[in-house]
């Protein structure tokens, strides 16, 4: 298992060169430049602004400047306001990891549930009300799902708030219950979390089908087991590895930050400083996000791995 481990950690080293490389030739394969505007700057300042940046040097050269950099944990300077860019996402993240961990949770509680209680009840009332949420759940986008919560509950009932976030802006404040806003926070919530708890409560259907077909759950029932202990002793554990498969990146993704419900609802995470930075063509900021949430999805996919052997004792790592 260690071994396995240490290579699936250097792999990460190839992977997160090639991400930079591709991302560093296509940001600046892109025409114009940062500081291209309708109003042009005069000569001096862009010069000058070039020479900051080291945008005055060869292609070549910058390429190697910011792998050096790179090497040395500096993302760069963001071209808006001259800020350090692992502080920008530091303080981004922060918050874009509470939507997204808030988000993964209640897409995998209520997509396990809704899966389970589909497949024990195949084709009755449980099964067609847990089909059609999934079915319904995966077929609108959440930009969609957004603006019909945000025009009935917050423009029409006056429930809840839509800009900004509700949770936590520092540290400190995370196990403050006064520095939560529930009404701000429970739109963004759910608007990112019904799609994929709509694709968890397919799959673990599937998976729950699967195995309840199996010989072992039927010679458990033989033996004269209870239904709860079958379900749960047996056939559950045993369907959660392909659900595994799929909440690995559906994680890496919630916690990564959604661009779109980010900028619907006003939310300061990094999801929103991205496309900020896409708009402003913000090369560092662009390079330094897209690299963080590469790191992000592949430790994601190598803890997915790990779990698998804590499901099923029969998979080892050599």
């Amino acid at each position: 298992m260690t071994g396995y481990v240490v290579r699936r950690v250097l792999w990460l080293i190839p992977v997160l060169w090639a991400v930079a490389t591709l991302t560093f030739f296509l940001m600046h394969a892109v025409p114009g430049g940062p500081f291209t505007q309708e109003k042009t700057l005069p000569q001096s300042i862009t010069d000058a602004l070039n020479r900051r940046y080291n945008l005055d040097e060869p292609l070549w050269k910058q390429y190697l400047l910011y792998l050096w950099n790179l090497l040395q944990g500096d993302l760069g300077l963001s071209f808006r306001g001259d800020r350090d860019v692992s502080e920008l996402i530091g303080r981004g993240f922060f918050v874009t990891v509470q939507l997204g961990l808030i988000s993964f949770v209640l897409a995998a509680i209520v997509g396990v549930t809704l899966g389970i209680i589909s497949a024990v009840n195949q084709n009755g009332p449980g099964d067609y009300a847990a089909v059609f949420f999934a079915t319904v759940g995966a077929s609108v986008p959440n930009f969609v799902l957004a603006s019909f919560l945000i025009i009935i509950f917050a423009i029409k009932l006056h429930w809840f708030l839509i800009l900004g976030w509700g949770g936590p802006i520092e540290w400190h404040d995370t196990f403050n219950a006064s520095a939560w806003d529930v009404k701000k926070l429970v739109l963004p919530v759910i608007s990112l979390g019904v799609v994929p708890a709509a694709y968890i409560a397919r799959v673990t259907r599937a998976s729950m089908l699967e195995v309840l077909r199996q010989d072992y759950v039927r010679t458990a029932r033989a033996k004269g087991l209870a239904e709860y202990n079958v379900i749960f002793g047996h056939a559950v554990k045993n369907a959660m590895i392909p659900v595994l498969t799929v909440t690995g990146p559906i994680f890496a993704n919630l916690v990564t930050g959604s661009f779109i419900i980010e900028n619907v609802f006003s939310i300061p995470g990094v999801g929103r400083a991205f496309i900020d930075a896409v708009l402003r063509r913000d090369y560092a900021m662009i390079m330094g996000t897209t690299l963080f949430y590469a790191a992000i999805v592949a430790v994601a996919n190598l803890v997915v791995d790990l779990l698998y052997a804590v499901v099923d004792p029969r998979i080892r790592y050599g």
